[in-house]
């Protein structure tokens, strides 16, 4: 269970990282993605992106 978890912070983390470029795909902006606005800076969380990518991965190496 725990290592699920840390699977998920990680992808996290590297979905934060390539948003920019995701969105002009239409990843991140999907309902459960969380963005919200800090000291002048826009913060975002993609938990719906992280999981549909994450099924979309795990689809993949189950058919390969």
């Amino acid at each position: 269970m725990i290592r699920w978890v840390v699977v998920i912070f990680i992808a996290v983390i590297v979905f934060s990282s390539i948003l920019p470029w995701l969105e002009k795909l239409g990843i991140g902006r999907l309902p459960g993605d969380v963005r919200f606005k800090l000291f002048g800076r826009v913060f975002s969380l993609p938990f719906a992106s992280t999981i549909l990518i994450s099924a979309v991965i795990f689809l993949l190496a189950r058919f390969l």
